[in-house]
């Protein structure tokens, strides 16, 4: 009972930014959970080896490099993947990139690079992905966003800042837009984890430091932590989490359907302190 209701057998996904990081332990997870995977980056070569390494270990995958912010290429993608599969059951918006500048330094175009990857992408994937979705009014969108801009902001990163707070809200507008359309609409936001856009600040005693002393295993967070949280926004039974310390409870009474599926998650080592946003829109 229990893998069946974990299970994503059979399911189509397809994850943006999966060569590396976050993205491909999330693909990773959804894979060895039954999924069959499309892993989207911009690097041939990455992509090869990060499906190579799933493959290995059992799961179907194929790739789909193109650059989330084409739009032309976005939707091209999805279309052939509908074309081959006959639908797209998860989209998760991963891709993202980062750039540190002092405020008075940033410029515009940096800016405007950061906020397209970051943000507008995943409203274009999002669009993209729920028009096969509301067809058979089933699916899944999943975002990466961070606690990063809707909990905390730190110093030098203005840009992705603005964009991961944005997705937060992007992920509500969606939720309740496309909830009632049989769609499910969820963001996951990890805490410092060591990726490789992460490199400059682990590589930074005092930064590192930092990360130790406010997260409750007193380290960075590994990618492979990550990915089951993926798998289990993306099975097809949802449910309404809230999660503090390690300590999970479900909200609802059992059979009950929200009209608005949203769950808003924050995860760091050994805890998730990122308030919770019901389907209903409220806070706890």
């Amino acid at each position: 009972m229990t893998s069946d209701l974990f299970s994503l057998a059979g399911k189509i996904i397809l994850v943006t930014g999966a060569s590396r990081g976050l993205g491909r332990a999330m693909a990773a997870a959804m894979a060895e959970a039954g999924g069959h995977v499309v892993l989207n980056g911009r690097d041939q070569a990455a992509l090869g080896a990060a499906a190579a390494s799933i493959r290995d270990a059992g799961g179907a995958v194929e790739i789909a490099a193109f650059d989330v912010t084409d739009e032309v290429a976005v939707n091209s993608a999805i279309a052939a993947i509908v074309g081959r599969h006959g639908r797209l059951d998860v989209a998760v918006g991963n891709a993202g990139i980062q750039h540190r500048r002092p405020l008075l330094d940033f410029a515009t175009a940096d800016w405007q690079r950061v906020i397209d990857t970051n943000l507008t992408a995943c409203f274009v994937l999002a669009r993209e992905a729920a028009r096969p979705m509301i067809e058979r009014r089933q699916g899944r969108i999943i975002l990466t966003a961070s606690m990063m801009g809707p909990a905390i902001a730190r110093p030098t990163v203005a840009a992705y800042v603005a964009a991961k707070g944005g997705l937060v809200a992007l992920t509500k507008a969606l939720a309740v837009e496309l909830g009632p359309k049989g769609i499910n609409c969820n963001a996951i936001a990890p805490g410092f984890f060591a990726t490789e856009m992460n490199t400059a600040l682990i590589d930074n005693p005092e930064f590192s430091e930092f990360v130790g002393k406010r997260t409750p295993l007193g380290r960075w967070g590994r990618n492979e932590e990550i990915g089951g949280q993926s798998g289990f926004k993306g099975r097809e039974k949802p449910v309404t989490i809230a999660l503090s310390n390690g300590v999970v409870s479900r909200r609802g009474a059992p059979g009950r359907r929200a009209r608005y599926p949203l769950e808003v998650w924050a995860i760091q080592p050994g805890s998730c302190i990122f308030p919770v946003i019901n389907r209903n829109g409220s806070r706890e």
